[in-house]
């Protein structure tokens, strides 16, 4: 085959496959074990997760199901709530990996979202709203934590 002719087939090929985005909507159902690294808030912390053997990537995971108060607070009330449920998550997450499933890119900035399970088992967003340190969340607009 003619070198220009591949060169052309193989830029086709290449523009059709860039026009095509990945779906937010697809998940990879894992469960892929992850190192915690940082906790920043109620729903989300920072993870290390190790994708394939000797290739690790950092990743800031939203625990899927549930709404925290934010640090960035509109009132102290929500930032003392915020600190509660951070810390919460910190004590529950412990020392041992955490186990990341049903990950998905999605609009949360940067993050993806996930089902989130401890070291021992236990559901992190159901622990937290147990405890009434969270909210359910589904989607869409969230209600305010000021009163």
């Amino acid at each position: 085959m003619d070198s220009r002719l591949t060169f052309v087939l193989l830029g086709a090929a290449a523009l059709a496959l860039a026009g095509k985005p990945a779906s937010a909507a697809k998940l990879f159902h894992g469960p892929v074990e992850a190192a915690v690294l940082e906790v920043l808030d109620g729903d989300t912390f920072l993870a290390e997760a190790l994708v394939w053997p000797g290739h690790a990537v950092r990743v800031n995971v939203r625990i899927r199901g549930i709404d925290a108060p934010e640090m960035k607070a509109r009132c102290r009330a929500e930032r003392a709530a915020a600190e509660r449920a951070r810390d919460a998550l910190a004590v529950l997450f412990g020392d041992g990996p955490v186990a990341i499933s049903n990950i998905a890119g999605a609009k949360y900035y940067g993050r993806v979202l996930a089902d989130v399970t401890t070291a021992d088992g236990q559901g992190v967003a159901s622990v937290l709203l147990g405890e009434e340190l969270v909210r359910p969340y589904g989607g869409g607009r969230r209600a305010g934590w000021c009163g």
